[in-house]
């Protein structure tokens, strides 16, 4: 098994005022040559837009994009018509295809929106745009890894253009999980949303990831209560 770690505060910083922005890899105006994805995951943002604020009318093309909000909501429209609010608890995703555009803007007048911003490059390209976005209960992902996008719309996950695979986990300090891969050639990158988690004798806190690959299974054990999003994708 080969690890890659990146800690918290080695990743890129934006700071628009209206927009904070911690990118993992290579985005707009941060470039590090070392970080320009893993496979096909092309961006991983941790983002916080103040109320009211957000990402003006702007195009999309062959990408698939999720964003998972953790905290506050956001108020999505798109060119196929599509005008939703996506709150704490709910996935999207859009797969841009042969080409969309749209925005995204806090949806609160009074707090802050914190989500995840992911870009997956697709399978096949320039396929017909699509929109979906769904609620997952946080109580099924306590103790257990909660599937939440996968490739034909598997186990009541969201569908996603590439054989790609999203969990999501609540962990109680002192438990442990087991990550069976479901294809050994991919790779497995492991964002802590919070808390702290081991990998053998590898310590990860609030907002650490790491690259995982050359393995068939990842074990993980809680050092408190930790809330994880793990991304396995092709390399």
């Amino acid at each position: 098994m080969n690890i890659v770690i990146h800690k918290s505060d080695s990743r890129g910083i934006a700071n628009h005022g209206w927009l904070q922005s911690r990118h993992t890899y290579s985005f707009s105006s941060y470039y590090n040559a070392e970080r320009m994805g893993f496979g096909k995951l092309r961006v991983l943002n941790d983002d916080i837009v103040e109320p009211t604020m957000g990402f003006g009318t702007h195009p999309h093309e062959n990408m698939e994009i999720i964003s998972i909000p953790l905290s506050g909501s956001l108020r999505h429209e798109d060119s196929m018509g599509n005008q939703h609010v996506i709150e704490s608890g709910e996935v999207q995703i859009m797969s841009a295809g042969t080409g969309i555009t749209h925005s995204e803007y806090n949806y609160s007048a009074t707090e802050s929106v914190n989500f995840l911003q992911i870009w997956i490059l697709p399978k096949k390209r320039d396929v017909e745009p699509r929109y979906a976005q769904k609620r997952f209960e946080p109580d099924q992902r306590i103790n257990k890894l909660q599937l939440i996008v996968a490739p034909d719309d598997e186990h009541d996950a969201i569908s996603i253009n590439q054989d790609a695979y999203f969990s999501l986990l609540k962990l109680e300090d002192g438990h442990s999980i087991d990550y069976q891969l479901h294809n050994i050639q991919n790779g497995v990158y492991i964002f802590m949303i919070s808390g702290s988690a081991k990998i053998d004798d590898l310590n990860l806190e609030a907002r650490d990831g790491v690259e995982v690959f050359d393995t068939s299974s990842i074990t993980l054990e809680a050092n408190d209560d930790a809330e994880i999003l793990w991304i396995e994708t092709p390399l």
